[in-house]
């Protein structure tokens, strides 16, 4: 039987515990890796792997041995509780070899979970398994998780009660993290809110969020929008050794203070302008930006985009100025510039 997205997310959460098993199959290995493991743990519990009620089997070892299968669903083990036999990395060279253990199956024999890469309509792996009567087949794509499964995660992780721009921060994270990132973050988030009762809040999120050199990105961005000129040369230090290139940084430099200008242009005030950019803000960010924008103005950010530019235009062009002086000067002249009209 195929399962549609909204099916197969009910499915993930709460498998049919007398269904005989279930294809996953998708391009992200990790996606599809993560869902396979939702199944196992809602089938056999949390020890079922240490108690011998999980099989696996290597597509490979499957394909040298078509009999593994069948014995691995019939097998008894030592402890009682729901079996599963697992099929890694399968594809349609190990159909046929499927094929007799979906036969054969019966109520009391373990699940067949099977996993594979991306497969076309044609497949015979999918064609087995969505013609099964009582087994599934479950297409996992790309796109970030639903707020239905978010929730879900958040729950499992004993993650109640969250408040409202925490939890739209967590669907713009889901939206740029990998799976296994954002996995990751909400155990985390759980870990950091364990036994405190009150919600969580934009805060907390962030300090479990994935750390890389946006958050030195961001500190630079900031220290010339709030006029802090001695801290511009130790942050622009640390983003070097990090790897950082000078024309990232006059990118990066130009989509804030673009972000800043388009709040500071808005009819209705900067505030509303924040309140309108996409990608979302959220949290102390947005008030930083918000402040940011009212106190630079539009007529000020206009020229500091100038200043902005002429520096990229320099980056680009040939002109022998050091890369790393230039972009210095630059964020320099912002802060400077700032401070002088204001």
């Amino acid at each position: 039987m195929k399962l549609s997205a909204r099916d197969a997310s009910a499915y993930f959460r709460k498998p049919d515990p007398n269904g005989t098993g279930i294809l996953i199959y998708g391009g992200d290995a990790m996606r599809v890796a993560l869902k396979r493991q939702d199944v196992i743990k809602a089938l056999v519990g949390p020890n079922g792997e240490e108690e011998m009620r999980l099989t696996r089997i290597p597509a490979a070892d499957l394909r040298k041995d078509p009999a593994l299968l069948g014995d691995a669903i019939k097998a008894q083990g030592f402890f009682p509780g729901p079996r599963v036999a697992f099929v890694e990395d399968a594809g349609d060279s190990v159909t046929k070899a499927i094929t007799p253990a979906l036969s054969d199956w019966a109520p009391g024999d373990a699940q067949i979970i099977v996993t594979a890469g991306q497969l076309a309509a044609r497949s015979t792996l999918r064609k087995l398994f969505e013609s099964h009567p009582k087994a599934f087949a479950a297409g996992v794509y790309d796109d970030p998780p639903s707020r239905d499964e978010l929730e879900g995660q958040l729950k499992a992780a004993n993650l109640a009660n969250v408040n409202r721009e925490a939890m739209n921060l967590i669907v713009a994270y889901a939206a740029e993290l990998a799976p296994g990132d954002l996995r990751q973050t909400i155990e985390k988030l759980g870990l950091y809110k364990l036994n405190d009762p009150t919600e969580v809040s934009v805060e907390d999120v962030e300090a479990c969020a994935p750390q890389s050199n946006e958050a030195s990105l961001d500190a630079v961005l900031n220290a010339a929008a709030d006029l802090k000129a001695n801290e511009v040369g130790p942050l622009l230090s640390r983003l070097y050794a990090q790897g950082t290139q000078p024309v990232a940084l006059c990118i990066a430099a130009l989509r804030h203070f673009r972000q800043l200008h388009t709040a500071a242009s808005d009819p209705g005030g900067a505030a509303a302008g924040i309140g309108r950019l996409k990608p979302p803000v959220f949290g102390p960010r947005r008030d930083r930006m918000v402040r940011q924008a009212s106190q630079w103005g539009r007529d000020n950010l206009e020229e500091a985009l100038t200043t902005i530019t002429e520096a990229d235009l320099t980056l680009r062009s040939a002109d022998r100025s050091p890369d790393k002086a230039l972009v210095e000067r630059m964020f320099i002249r912002l802060a400077m510039l700032g401070r002088r009209r204001n």
